[in-house]
């Protein structure tokens, strides 16, 4: 019988922002491989019902409304988590929020609500996974993998969103500094840049959505933009052992729109 290489039975994944978009897109991949999930967004309502769809795979999900602007929220969230499920193996750091400014008529507020989560949220989360993950390695258990959803604004500058790539690229460089600090105990950290996906917030208005993505189209060899699900493979992959061997990286799922231009 063929061997499935990408198995992640007996896993447990923790994935912020999971109850829609990109996040609902990776904690589906997970589960869809045989992942348990901690699906962690701040919407009870949203979660319970993100947490539904996934249990028909037939794994066990723990939902937990958690704020990740808030440390204090971290890291009692990440105590339940562990207490729910015994162990995390994987942590998918996507929880983020989207806003547009000039960078001239940037203000502390605006800055500092999207660092808050987008930066430090990750931050903070990975910290904790990778608290565990030590400690795991301590008794014995070595091993791990710390996921951050990244963006193509870490390689492109995009006007009116300066604050969104200080944030990406800050945890594109965090990715390096992990990967080096935390691979002597099997932990590993990589990126998963994607381009324009189609989500809830992508989509927040549909005019402006719909244009983003025809020039998407437009642009990239494969002729559409994307959809959470094309993210499925990238993350099932730097979850399971199969990526082993694979760390400080960025892996750009954008339909090879940056490389075509």
């Amino acid at each position: 019988m063929p061997e499935n290489l990408f198995d992640l039975t007996g896993k447990v994944a923790l994935v912020t922002g999971a109850n829609s978009g990109l996040g609902f897109g990776f904690a589906q991949g997970l589960a869809r491989a045989g992942s348990d999930v901690v699906l962690w967004g701040r919407r009870a309502d949203k979660n319970e019902e993100a947490a539904a769809a996934l249990r028909t795979y037939g794994v066990k999900v723990f939902a937990d409304s958690v704020d990740v602007a808030s440390e204090p929220d971290i890291v009692a969230g990440f105590a339940r988590a562990l207490e729910a499920m015994g162990r995390i193996d994987t942590v998918v750091a996507n929880a983020g929020i989207a806003s547009q400014v000039a960078f001239t008529d940037m203000d502390v507020g605006t800055y500092r609500k999207l660092i808050d989560v987008n930066l430090d949220g990750a931050v903070f989360t990975l910290r904790e996974g990778a608290r565990h993950m030590k400690q795991r390695s301590e008794a014995g258990d070595p091993g791990g993998s710390l996921i951050i959803c990244g963006s193509g604004s870490i390689f492109q500058g995009v006007p009116t969103m300066a604050h969104y790539g200080i944030a990406k690229g800050a945890l594109n460089s965090l990715a390096k500094a992990l990967a080096a600090e935390l691979g002597p105990i099997g932990v590993r950290c990589n990126v998963i840049a994607p381009g324009f996906i189609e989500t809830e917030m992508t989509f927040a208005d549909p005019a402006v959505g719909r244009m983003l993505a025809d020039m998407v189209a437009a642009k990239a060899p494969l002729g559409r933009a994307g959809k959470p699900s094309d993210l499925a493979g990238a993350v099932v992959y730097l979850a399971s052992d199969m990526s082993s061997y694979h760390t400080g990286d960025t892996l750009v799922v954008d339909g090879g729109k940056m490389f075509a231009n």
